[in-house]
């Protein structure tokens, strides 16, 4: 009931806002979105129809009403999936008015009440926030303080629960914040062309314990501790965060501790530019419902320590975080290519080179009577970890390379090479939609599956006359694992500000069932209209594993025809 209450006040507030923005009383900002699909069936995409919808036309969209006068500011989102479309996960069906806030701001206070996205550090430790292509959303509905007594030093409260779905979890969170600014807080050090900044945060979770079985812990704490610093074009920071134990369904009810450390130093001169990243999780799932599953309720977020490949071939491959464990490094080294060089030629050019991988941890088994559970037996510690060695299994490594320059005037391209080691039975693969888990194999990774693919693409993009340009990009990857052997061509005609058409194809060459040797057609179309853009798509949808951010959902094959408008004021 009180909920209702709440979302007909927002409401209320939104429908005055609009007159009051008549009379230019106040601001009222917005958008929309609306996505849907009309599938067909597909006998070469999937021969038993499993993957065919009940609904031939499936369709959602969301629109944001955000009002501000003064120091209030007020606002709400309605949400329709009717039904979700492919590949989105099944709990969103339904309508409603799913977030809807009260913001007041005035003397280095800031109030919100209602739902809200806040993050501490990282976001190790604690993370709400919405990624909207993978239906990913753990808002929060409560209340969020946030006050800066002095410059420098920045204090954040919230305490509330999560949104699952159009409901909301039975875990309430609570969690503080502080970051502070020395060259901002001391006037010694206003000056200085070393910059600190400090910070530390504390977050717990109550749920109810209603297992029969075991004694679960209620309250579930956490505590973090980060530092950066800068001196001119150097740049380190750390991060470190623990967590007291926390059974839950994710890593199989067992009591050990959370650990979690991210170190990254960052180096940049005229010319040249380095990044290089350490990262360690044990046991850093962190939700606030021990029992839930697939995107829900989580609390935090993993940074990934791996590069986000855009190009279709290569983002075949993509990883996903392993929230139970893993431990992974990053190097990346760029360089711009001075014109009349041998390699920058007469307009110059940029050089890129990245490394990445991640590793299962070292563990050990608690001793325990059932040692065929190897680290997963619940109502134990599971496992011990040695921090100082990588484990048997090799999740991912990625090489990749890539080469830019202007050939002349109305002409640049890229070149680019990656070289991949995927883990297919741990991060799954197109053909192994199962994985995406952290599972161990064995205990001394004899058994692995893996993939090891090679990719070369080759972009260019070519300005035929004022408003007209043609992009076109030539890509192939080679495996012998896998789905075999693939090949792609994709041209995009754009004629700015308001037109633009592509056509693609990956042709599956290489598949070892050759009734799988297939070609994967798509063709679009859009129209830009100030700030309204139509899109319409026509063609078929590989299977395989749709990530953002080491975040991964599966996505079936799929042959459709569909229409995207979004629009903001």
């Amino acid at each position: 009931m009180m909920r209702r209450l709440l979302t007909f006040f927002f409401i209320s507030i939104a429908a005055q806002a609009i007159a009051q923005n008549a009379s230019n009383s106040g601001e009222l900002h917005g958008n929309f979105q609306f996505d849907g699909y009309s599938y067909f069936r597909d006998e070469g995409l999937d021969p038993s129809g499993e993957d065919y919808p009940e609904e031939q036309f499936l369709g959602q969209g969301f629109a944001n009403l955000i009002y501000t006068r003064g120091n209030i500011t007020a606002g709400l989102r309605y949400e329709n999936y009717q039904n979700p479309i492919l590949g989105y996960p099944p709990g969103f069906v339904g309508e409603g008015i799913t977030y809807r806030f009260l913001q007041f701001k005035k003397d280095r206070l800031d109030v919100t009440v209602g739902n809200f996205y806040e993050q501490f550090g990282s976001g190790m430790i604690y993370r709400t926030y919405e990624e909207r292509l993978l239906g990913l959303d753990n808002a929060m509905d409560g209340v969020r303080l946030i006050y800066e007594p002095v410059n420098g030093v920045r204090l954040k409260g919230i305490l509330g629960k999560q949104r699952v779905y159009f409901e909301k979890g039975e875990g309430i969170v609570r969690g503080i914040d502080g970051e502070f600014n020395l060259n901002e807080l001391l006037n010694t050090l206003e000056d200085s062309p070393h910059r600190w900044t400090f910070g530390s945060s504390f977050v717990s979770k109550y749920e109810a314990d209603k297992d029969p079985q075991f004694n679960l812990p209620e309250n579930v704490g956490s505590y973090g501790m980060r530092l950066n610093y800068g001196f001119k074009g150097f740049g380190l920071q750390g991060e470190y965060v623990h967590k007291i134990n926390d059974p839950s369904a994710d890593n199989g009810y067992i009591y050990k501790p959370g650990n979690g450390l991210m170190l990254t130093t960052t180096f940049a001169r005229k010319g040249f530019g380095f990044v290089g990243a350490y990262k360690l999780i044990d046991n850093m799932s962190y939700r606030s419902e021990r029992n839930a599953g697939q995107f829900e309720l989580f609390m935090n977020f993993l940074p990934p320590t791996t590069k986000i490949h855009t190009y279709a071939l290569p983002a075949l491959y993509p990883y996903a975080t392993q929230i139970n464990g893993e431990t992974g490094l990053q190097f990346e080294v760029t360089f711009k290519l001075a014109r009349g060089s041998f390699l920058g030629g007469k307009r110059g050019g940029k050089l890129a080179l990245n490394y990445s991988d991640a590793y299962s941890l070292s563990k050990d088994p608690v001793a325990t009577s059932d040692s065929t559970q190897g680290f997963r037996v619940a109502g134990t510690d599971g496992y011990t970890t040695n921090y100082f060695r990588f484990g048997p299994h090799l999740y991912f490594r990625d090489v990749n390379v890539a080469y830019s320059r202007s050939a002349s005037k109305n002409f640049k391209y890229t070149l680019s090479y990656f070289n991949f080691v995927y883990n297919q039975g741990v991060l799954g693969s197109a053909t192994n939609s199962g994985g995406i888990t952290d599972e161990v194999l064995d205990l001394d990774g004899s058994k692995a599956d893996y993939a090891f693919v090679h990719v070369g693409v080759f972009e260019g993009l070519w300005k035929i006359k004022p408003k007209h340009s043609l992009r076109f990009e030539l890509q192939s990857l080679h495996t012998r694992q896998d789905r075999g052997d693939m090949a792609m061509m994709l041209l995009e005609y754009s004629i700015s500000p308001n037109w633009f058409f592509a056509a693609q194809n990956i042709y599956n060459y290489g598949h070892p069932d050759a009734d799988q040797r297939l070609h994967y057609p798509l063709v679009s179309a859009g129209y830009i209209q100030g700030t309204t853009r139509f899109q319409l798509t026509f063609g078929r949808q590989q299977r395989g594993i749709f990530c953002v951010g080491g975040i991964c959902r599966v996505v079936p094959a799929s042959t459709s025809i569909g229409l995207s408008v979004t629009s903001n004021f």
